[in-house]
């Protein structure tokens, strides 16, 4: 292109363009595939969510499931991936101003949209602008669940607030308006599943992120109001969708996954096209490129907590045990436990994880080019549960990789995996808990043990929070809901590996210090 630019400048003197044509709002929303044309800004928000640094990070690492230890000199980063495993963040720490950038780009793009599409002149333009106002809602979920009070602006211009009240109207008032929104604009989006309406903001995924509301209605509302009798309804309404447990529960993680009968909102990630989905660089180790053939060397990043993944024994079987028993084994052989590669085998939800041997396509392990004699790692590639330290030298076969969607054997840094939002699973897990708290516990029960079956584990008795916070951690693992979880159920400013007990100011993000600096109107969160 430039050389061609270098052949075609001398000749350039009349710079006065003749249009033959050109596209405008009148005349080029005329057709519903113009309008999901121009939709596709609004959808393409959402790829940032699958890399590193972001919304999903930041959840992730500041909850107990994950960690990014100090590996020598790799991984430090200033301190920043400490301080989110250890409640010790500071408002100028870059996860928290990337995952506003992320946030607010959404929520903008929504905005221009919506704009746009009011000043046209259709009979198609309102089921459009009801939609992106559905994601809209979906964004502010987000953002006031991360960082609280938040600005809530639905306009597009550029006008700036002028003060604090018509800026920041409190986390219940962006409560409020996610609520409205959804209510207002549900009966008029698509209502049909699959098809067209794979991966948009249809009625299903509307009563979906309603559920997801009023399950943290109480946290939300600075525990002012509950909202279980709503969330169950919600509940009830996506099941009217017809959404059924996979009987397998790794389908729905697997490479092709978008005939998932249990997935209900998705990114739809594509290594081509629709790239950003990197969690083979984020978790694997320098030499996984040899096992899964990647096309580039992954950076050995995060991993599970060992507590967490310990979680996974059988402890209704096996009350007070350690890492020895599995799903009630009584001698299990530690090659029982997995198979090549670590995606487990005893328990479906094992697949969750990468552990043990790294084998190569030739079945010989794989070996770390890093490794010396001395390394207390070993020079065979092989990912341990247990991890030694947060920092400064952590083992870099420390802890269990994320194993959650399939890799491909010859993949590249980017997944063709869709990336799941909103799950069946997850909703009959949000229903068994508003029952449980309204005191329906035989029904809380049932929901329960139905998913405990297709993990093929011992039924539970009798459910409690505990057991169900436990349960939801083994279902949800790595699906955005782990910090979220453990502030609903008061658990978040436990201690845990590497972490003392925090204050409840961590239970919300920092408005990000960048972003105080270029507007005087924001007000930080307290504690900060």
């Amino acid at each position: 292109m430039l050389l061609g630019l270098l052949f075609f400048a001398p000749a350039c003197t009349d710079l006065d363009e003749e249009l033959f044509s050109d596209v405008t709002d009148e005349n080029f929303f005329q057709s519903d595939d113009e309008f999901i044309s121009a939709l596709g800004g609004a959808y393409s928000s959402f790829y940032g969510i699958g890399n590193h640094s972001n919304l999903w990070s930041s959840n992730e690492i500041s909850s107990d499931e994950m960690v990014i230890a100090t590996k020598g000199g790799d991984w430090y980063d200033g301190g920043i991936l400490l301080q989110l495993h250890q409640h010790n963040w500071t408002p100028d720490n870059g996860f928290f101003n990337n995952t506003w950038g992320f946030l607010y780009s959404g929520i903008n793009t929504a905005n221009r949209l919506i704009a746009q599409f009011e000043n046209i002149e259709s009979d198609n333009s309102t089921a459009y602008i009801n939609e992106l106002r559905a994601v809209r809602a979906i964004w502010y979920m987000w953002a006031m669940d991360a960082f609280g009070n938040v600005p809530l602006v639905t306009g597009f211009s550029d006008e700036v607030p002028k003060n604090d009240a018509d800026f920041q109207t409190g986390r219940t008032a962006v409560y409020t308006f996610v609520e409205t929104e959804l209510t207002a604009v549900i009966a008029d989006l698509d209502a049909s599943v699959g098809g067209n309406a794979y991966a948009r903001v249809n009625q299903a995924t509307a009563w979906a992120a309603l559920a997801k509301l009023y399950i943290n209605a109480e946290v939300y509302s600075g525990g002012a109001t509950s909202e279980w009798a709503k969330a169950i309804n919600a509940v009830d309404q996506v099941e009217t969708f017809g959404y059924a447990l996979e009987s397998l529960y790794s389908s729905n993680f697997k490479q092709e996954n978008s005939g998932s009968s249990e997935n209900i909102f998705v990114v739809p990630y594509d290594k081509v096209f629709a790239q950003g989905f990197n969690w083979p660089m984020m978790t694997l180790h320098y030499a996984s490129q040899s096992v899964f053939e990647f096309t580039e060397q992954p950076w050995n990043g995060y991993a599970t907590v060992e507590e967490f993944y310990n979680s996974y024994i059988d402890t209704v079987n096996n009350p007070g045990t350690t890492g020895a028993v599995w799903r009630g084994l009584a001698t299990p052989d530690p090659s029982d436990l997995t198979k090549p590669n670590g995606r487990g085998t005893l328990d479906s939800r094992l697949s969750n994880f990468l552990v043990g041997p790294q084998l190569l396509p030739d079945n010989t392990q794989a070996q770390d080019p890093a490794a010396d004699e001395d390394d207390p790692d070993g020079a065979g590639l092989n990912f341990t549960p247990e991890s030694n330290v947060i920092y400064p030298n952590g083992w870099r076969q420390g802890g269990a990789r994320i194993g959650k969607y399939t890799y491909e054997q010859g993949g590249t840094n980017s997944m063709s995996n869709d990336f799941v939002i909103y799950r069946w699973g997850d909703m009959k897990l949000i229903r068994a808990e508003a029952n449980l708290r309204l005191g329906n516990d035989a029904l809380a029960l049932a929901e329960v043990n139905e998913i405990r079956a297709r993990a093929e584990v011992t039924p539970f008795t009798v459910l409690t929070l505990d057991n169900l916070l436990a349960e939801r951690g083994r279902e949800m693992f790595a699906e955005l809901s782990r910090r979220q979880d453990l502030i609903r159920f008061g658990k978040f400013d436990d201690a845990w590996w590497e972490k003392e007990v925090s204050t409840s100011t961590y239970n919300v993000f920092p408005i990000p210090q960048p972003q105080l600096d270029v507007n005087s109107t924001l007000v930080q969160n307290p504690g900060y």
